[in-house]
């Protein structure tokens, strides 16, 4: 990340580590069903509690993370995240699988798409992977258009993919690659 290596941004939003201080926020939105939306109703819960995992690792490791979402003014408006997944066994055929949470009151206002942006920018800067991909419902028509927005490419649907909310559902597959990210 830019600056003292605890934040990354635009105009408009900037991605930057969980502290502490954002454990009653983080705390809050993982068990709020406003927070996590229609599409993000998993019925997973944390394996730490926040405040163990921000100070364990700051919420990232090798494997994945999870930065903050801040408005220009400094408010939190959600979280993105990201994971490995793996396409063969040689470390180059790695590549990092992306999410976003919004707060409703962030959502509709670009935020998203800039947020996914820069971490898609963040996540090609600090690895070796050549592409950064999202998934979203086939219905969650607002989340196509941020990606596609963050200049991420629909790929196509992979049907039955995921359990959510009691049900199998399609997803649409969205990616970014490194040579073409600018």
């Amino acid at each position: 990340m830019t600056g003292a290596g605890n934040s990354l941004g635009s105009s408009a939003v900037r991605l930057r580590r969980a502290t502490l201080e954002d454990v009653e926020t983080l705390t809050l939105w993982r068990s709020s069903t406003f927070y996590s939306g229609e599409f993000n109703d998993f019925g997973v819960k944390a394996r730490l509690p926040v405040e163990e995992s921000i100070k364990k690792n700051g919420l990232i490791t090798e494997l994945g993370g999870t930065l903050i979402v801040e408005r220009a003014d400094g408010k939190s408006v959600g979280s993105v995240s990201w994971r490995q997944v793996r396409y063969g066994p040689n470390p180059e055929s790695v590549a990092w699988n992306i999410g976003i949470s919004l707060i409703p009151e962030a959502r509709g206002r670009g935020f998203g798409s800039q947020a996914q942006r820069l971490l898609a920018e963040y996540l090609f800067a600090s690895s070796t992977v050549n592409r950064v991909e999202a998934a979203t419902d086939v219905d969650n028509l607002a989340e196509q258009r941020a990606l596609e927005k963050a200049g991420f490419r629909r790929d196509g649907v992979l049907r039955g993919a995921q359990h959510r909310a009691g049900a199998w559902r399609d997803l649409a597959m969205y990616s970014i690659l490194r040579d073409t990210h600018e």
